[in-house]
C-alpha cells in the first residue's frame, strides 16, 4: 500500500467539490462558528508559499469546529476592483475584467489545490455588479444620515430637517463642518432647495467637501496614505503631489470614540489595537482663535498644552492652509508661492518622517496673543499639516524642540518672559515651563489649574474652549479610476441626488480608454453613455442630457476599502436579491468568532470596516457593533533571496567569495537559477537578464556562489516560492503541515524548502503504520497513553493557536506507536481524526480505509481521558553500590519491603551478589533502589 499522494489529494478534493461537504446553512440546531480569512487580491502572479499561512491555520480550526459539533461557516471571495488590473488594462488595452477573471480562476486553482475547507457557494467577488449593488446601497444610507451628539448614533436625515423645521438648528447637536452656520426655523423655510442641500451635505455622513489629497498624475488618480512608500506611489514609482479637489468623503471622525471604546469589547492583538489608538489620536486640550492684525481673520489652534500660551513666540500655518493665500503680504508672496509649489511634491507620510528638516517662509502678517495683545509673526512651514488638527501650531519654544529649532534658525524673537534664562541648554524647557507656569497671570499654579484657568479667560474673551481633538481625519472616498464600484449618483444643478435603491447597482459602463480624459476628468468621462433618465430611471447616452429629465452621473468610483468594508456581512446571505442579507441570516450568524489576516491592515481596511458597522448597528441593519470577536495576524513567512554582486567599474560579476575589497553592488537573482549549494546557473542567468549576456562572472573554483540573504517573499526580490512546485513534488498535506512546523503563527518565519522533506517523510510513516493495522487487536496501555497523551496535546494546542507544537506532536506520536508495533483500530481511528484538520487528503483516504463511507470532516473529535495517563508502575533503576546495573518495573503500590523482596528475588540481583549477602539495601519507593554489597 504505496502513499500515492498526488492520486489521494486529487480524489478528495474532487469528492469535496461534489458533494459540497463544507457548505454552511443558514439555520441550523449546531452551535454557529464564523471562520473567516481577509479578502485577496487576485494577482496576475497568483499565491506564493508566504500567502497560504493564514489560510492553513483558519482551516485547521474551522475543520477542528467542525469535529466539535459547530455549524462551521467559512468562506472565500475576491477583493476583485482596485488599481493592479486597470494599469494593466492602460498597458494592454484589456478591459480589466478580463484579466481579473483569468486572476480568479488562477487562484481558484490554486486554493483548491492546497485542500481548503472553504464553502464556495458563498463566493463574492467585489467587481460583480450583484455584489457591489449592496456596496452602493451602504453609501445611500449614509448619505441619508447625520449624527445626533444627543443619541450618540446615526440617524435619518429626514429627523434633521424636521427639527429644523421646528426650531433651526441652534439645539442641534449634530457632527458638522465647523463652517455650519446658525438658523432659525424662519430662515430654513425661507432658504432655496439648492441652499437646503448645501446646509445638509454638511451633515451627512458621506458628503463632497474641498480636500487636499494625494494627486499622482501619471496614475491619474488619488492615492491612499497607504498606497505611497518613501513620496511615490506604491505602483509604478510615480511622483505624488498633495493637491485640493472636490471629493466625496466619509464622516469617520463621528465615530473616532466609539472606535476607541470598542477596541476594548473586541479580542484583537495588542499591537493592532495601539495603531489604531495612535491613528484615532485622541487628546484632550484647548481650541486657541488668534486675531491677525488689520484683518478680519482668524487663525483656529489646538492645543494641548493651554498653560504654555504665553510662550507663544510664532504661529506655523500648514503651507497648504486656506488663510495662507489671503493673509499673505505682497512682500512675501513670491516666496511663499514658491515654498507652497515645493511642499506640494511631498507627501504628508514624508513630512511627519522628516524630523531634521527646518524648513519654513515668513508670510509677512501677524497674529494677536489673546492676553497680552503682543504681535506674534505667522510663518508656513512643511512640519505642520492642513490635516492634523487645525493645520494651525502655535509655536512655543520652551514646550516643543522642533519649534525651538526653527526659532533658532529663523532668528525669531522669543519673548520677553525668557530673558535671564540660558535657553540653549539642554533642560531649557523645563526652566521656561517654570517662568510661564510662575508669570503674573498664572500665579505659580499646577498644570491642571493652570490649564482651567486659561480655559475658563480664554472663554470670557470669546476667544477659545476646552476641547477633546482627534487625529483622525475624515476619510477621502473618492479614487479618479475606472476599475472601482460606480457611486449611484447623478447632479442636479451640481447638487449630489442619490439613484433610488430600486434601481440598483448602477452598472460600470464600457470606455475605449482606461486614462483620464484630455480634460482631466476620470475615466468614466470617457463613457458616451454615462447619464441619468429620471423618467426612465436608466443610464443613457451623454449627449441627451438636458438637466431638466436628464442629468450627468459621477465620474469617480469608490476606493478599494469599500468593498471589504462590509463584504464579512454579505457572506452570511450572499445570495440574496431583496436584502443585503436576511434578518434570518444575520440573526443567526450574527459576528465573526475568528477572523485571520495581516497586520499592515490596521488602519486601513481593520479601522475602515468598523466604522461600517458601527453605522450599520446604529440603523438596526447589523446585530454587533464590533464584527469579529477574535483577530489574530499571522507572521511572514520570508524568503531567501539570491545575490549576485556586479562590479560598478568594470563589467565582471564577482562569486561572493571574491567580493571584498571591489566596488560591487548586489542584485538580486531568481532563486530558481541557484541549487542547493547556492551555484548560480550562470547561462541561464544570463539568458534571464539580457543586460548580463557579454558580462565577465569570476568564479571561485569554477563555481559562482551567490549571496544569501532573508528578505519579505516578494515578486520583486525574485525569491519567491510557488506552492504548485511543492504541492507537485511532496503534496498539500506536506505543504500545510510544513508551514504550521515553521514557527508560532504570529511570528515571521524563513522558508527553506529542503525542510519540508521531514513533514513528508512523517506521512509516509503515518501511512505504514496503517497498513499494518488488524481486526480486533485490543490496544495496550502504552498504545492509550500514547494516543490520549496525544489528543489533550493537540486539542490544546488548536485552542491556543499553537499549531506548530501539535505538528511535533503528531510526530513523537506516530514515533512511539511504530515503536510499540501498534495495531489497533481502536488508536489508528481516533489517530487520523487528530490528524485530519492538519493534512485532510491523507485522513480522509486513511478512513475510508479504516471502513467508514462518510467524510472524516464532521466526525466526532476524540475525547480525552486522563485514566489512561495515570502511572500504575515504576521502572526503578537497580544500583549496586551506587552504580545503575538493570533496571526493573516495579507496581506504583508496593510497600518498601516488597519492593526490597522483589528486586532481591530478581535473577540479575542474584548474578550481581554471586552468593554473597548484602550489607545494606536502600529503598526509596517511586525511585531507586540502591544495594551496598
Amino acid at each position: 500500500m504505496n502513499y500515492d499522494f498526488r492520486e489521494i489529494e486529487a480524489k478528495w478534493q474532487k469528492y469535496w467539490a461534489k458533494n459540497q461537504t463544507f457548505k454552511a446553512t443558514n439555520n441550523s440546531e449546531k452551535p454557529k462558528f464564523y471562520v473567516l480569512d481577509m479578502f485577496p487580491y487576485p494577482s496576475g502572479a497568483g499565491l506564493h508559499v508566504g500567502h497560504p499561512l493564514g489560510y492553513i491555520a483558519s482551516d485547521i480550526y474551522a475543520r477542528y469546529k467542525r469535529h466539535k459539533g459547530f455549524n462551521v461557516l467559512h468562506p472565500m471571495g475576491y477583493d476583485s476592483f482596485g488599481l493592479p488590473a486597470e494599469q494593466y488594462a492602460i498597458q494592454t488595452g484589456q478591459h480589466p475584467a478580463i484579466t481579473t477573471e483569468a486572476n480568479i480562476k488562477r487562484y481558484r486553482e490554486q486554493l483548491d489545490q492546497l485542500g481548503f475547507s472553504f464553502d464556495w457557494s458563498r463566493e463574492v467577488r467585489t467587481s460583480n455588479p450583484k455584489y457591489y449593488k449592496w456596496t452602493q446601497w451602504v453609501f445611500i444610507q449614509l448619505f441619508n444620515s447625520w449624527y445626533n451628539k444627543k443619541s450618540d448614533k446615526a440617524e435619518d436625515i429626514s429627523t434633521l430637517t424636521s427639527n429644523f423645521e421646528k426650531a433651526g438648528n441652534s439645539e442641534v447637536e449634530a457632527v458638522c463642518d465647523e463652517d455650519t452656520p446658525t438658523f432659525s426655523a424662519a430662515e430654513w423655510a425661507s432658504f432655496s432647495d439648492r441652499t437646503k442641500q448645501e446646509i445638509l451635505l454638511k451633515y451627512r455622513l458621506t458628503y463632497l467637501a474641498d480636500t487636499e489629497v494625494n494627486w499622482c498624475p501619471a496614475l491619474g488618480t488619488v492615492l491612499a496614505n497607504d498606497e505611497i512608500v518613501n513620496g511615490v506611489s506604491e505602483r509604478g514609482g510615480h511622483p505624488v503631489i498633495r493637491k485640493k479637489m472636490t471629493q466625496w468623503s466619509m464622516r469617520i471622525t463621528a465615530y473616532a470614540q466609539r472606535l476607541l471604546d470598542g477596541l476594548d469589547t473586541i479580542d484583537w492583538p495588542q499591537p493592532l489595537k495601539d495603531s489604531q489608538t495612535n491613528w484615532i489620536g485622541r487628546s484632550e486640550g484647548a481650541h486657541v482663535e488668534f486675531n491677525i492684525q488689520d484683518s478680519a481673520f482668524k487663525i483656529p489652534v489646538f492645543t494641548t498644552r493651554p498653560d504654555t500660551i504665553f510662550g507663544t513666540s510664532f504661529m506655523t500655518l500648514a503651507p497648504e492652509h486656506e488663510l495662507v493665500e489671503k493673509i499673505t503680504t505682497p512682500e512675501q508672496k513670491e516666496a511663499v508661492e514658491a515654498y507652497v509649489e515645493a511642499t506640494a511634491k511631498r507627501s504628508e507620510r514624508d513630512r511627519m518622517a522628516d524630523v531634521k528638516t527646518i524648513s519654513g517662509v515668513f508670510t509677512g502678517a501677524y497674529a494677536e496673543h489673546p492676553f497680552t495683545k503682543a504681535p506674534i509673526p505667522i510663518w508656513i512651514g512643511d512640519y505642520v499639516l492642513a490635516s492634523y488638527g487645525t493645520g494651525a501650531v502655535m509655536a512655543v519654544p520652551c514646550g516643543d524642540q522642533r519649534d525651538y529649532d526653527f526659532a533658532m534658525h529663523y532668528n525669531i524673537p522669543i519673548p520677553n518672559i525668557f530673558e535671564g534664562v540660558d535657553i540653549s541648554e539642554e533642560a531649557f524647557a523645563d526652566k521656561a515651563n517654570t517662568i510661564i507656569a510662575n508669570s503674573d497671570f498664572l500665579n505659580g499654579l499646577n498644570f491642571k489649574e493652570a490649564t482651567r484657568k486659561v480655559i475658563d479667560e480664554l472663554e470670557k474673551i470669546g476667544q477659545g474652549q476646552g476641547k477633546i481633538n482627534y487625529r483622525l481625519r475624515d476619510a477621502v472616498f473618492s479614487r479618479q479610476r475606472y476599475w472601482g464600484e460606480p457611486f449611484p449618483v447623478y447632479y442636479v444643478d451640481g447638487m449630489p441626488q442619490m439613484i433610488a435603491d430600486e434601481h440598483l447597482p448602477l452598472e460600470l459602463p464600457e470606455v475605449e480608454k482606461y486614462l483620464p480624459t484630455e480634460t482631466g476628468d476620470p475615466p468614466l468621462g470617457n463613457a458616451t453613455d454615462w447619464a441619468w433618465d429620471t423618467k426612465q430611471s436608466a443610464v443613457v447616452n451623454n449627449q441627451l442630457i438636458n438637466n431638466d429629465t436628464i442629468f450627468p452621473l459621477e465620474l469617480n468610483t469608490m476606493p478599494g476599502w469599500a468593498g471589504s468594508s462590509q463584504y464579512f456581512n454579505r457572506y452570511m446571505d450572499p445570495g440574496n436579491t431583496e436584502a443585503i442579507y436576511s434578518e434570518e441570516a444575520i440573526g443567526y450568524w450574527q459576528d465573526v468568532d475568528l477572523y485571520i489576516g495581516g497586520s499592515e491592515h490596521a488602519t486601513g481596511h481593520l479601522l475602515y470596516s468598523r466604522f461600517w458597522q458601527q453605522f450599520l448597528f446604529d440603523k438596526g441593519i447589523a446585530p454587533k457593533k464590533e464584527y469579529a470577536k477574535k483577530l489574530i495576524n499571522q507572521g511572514m513567512i520570508t524568503g531567501t533571496s539570491a545575490f549576485v554582486y556586479k562590479d560598478m567599474d568594470s563589467n565582471k560579476v564577482y562569486s561572493k567569495g571574491l567580493k571584498e575589497g571591489k566596488n560591487v553592488i548586489p542584485i538580486h537573482a531568481d532563486v530558481s537559477l541557484v541549487n542547493a549549494s547556492d551555484e548560480l546557473d550562470v547561462e541561464a542567468f544570463k539568458k534571464w537578464q539580457s543586460d548580463y549576456k557579454d558580462a565577465e562572472f569570476v568564479l571561485e573554483e569554477g563555481k559562482y556562489i551567490v549571496g544569501r540573504e532573508i528578505e519579505k517573499m516578494s515578486k520583486s526580490k525574485y525569491n519567491v516560492v510557488n506552492p504548485d512546485n511543492i504541492c507537485e513534488e511532496y503534496g498539500a498535506d506536506s505543504l500545510r503541515l510544513y508551514e504550521m512546523f515553521l514557527g508560532p503563527l504570529e511570528q515571521s518565519k524563513p522558508w527553506n524548502t529542503a525542510g519540508i522533506t521531514g513533514v513528508h517523510s512523517f506521512l509516509k510513516k503515518l501511512w505504514k503504520l496503517y497498513a499494518s493495522m488488524e481486526d480486533g487487536v485490543e490496544p495496550t496501555a502504552e498504545n492509550l497513553k500514547t494516543l490520549h497523551k496525544t489528543i489533550k496535546k493537540v486539542e490544546e494546542d488548536i485552542e491556543n493557536f499553537s499549531f506548530n507544537t501539535s505538528v511535533s506532536t503528531f510526530m513523537i506520536c506516530v514515533n512511539e506507536l511504530t515503536a510499540q508495533k501498534c495495531k489497533s483500530k481502536a488508536i489508528l481511528e481516533p489517530l487520523a481524526i487528530l490528524v485530519s484538520p492538519y493534512a485532510p487528503h491523507i485522513a480522509e483516504e486513511l478512513w475510508e480505509k479504516l471502513g467508514h463511507g462518510e467524510s472524516i470532516s464532521t466526525v466526532t473529535f476524540p475525547i480525552f481521558e486522563g485514566k489512561y495517563l495515570v502511572e500504575n508502575s515504576k521502572e526503578y533503576p537497580i544500583s549496586f553500590n551506587g552504580k545503575m546495573r538493570f533496571k526493573l518495573e516495579l507496581p506504583l503500590d508496593m510497600g518498601k519491603d516488597e519492593i526490597e523482596a522483589a528486586v532481591m528475588a530478581h535473577e540479575k540481583t542474584q548474578a550481581q551478589l554471586n552468593g554473597r549477602e548484602p550489607k545494606k539495601v536502600i529503598v526509596v519507593p517511586g525511585k531507586i533502589v540502591n544495594i551496598v554489597g
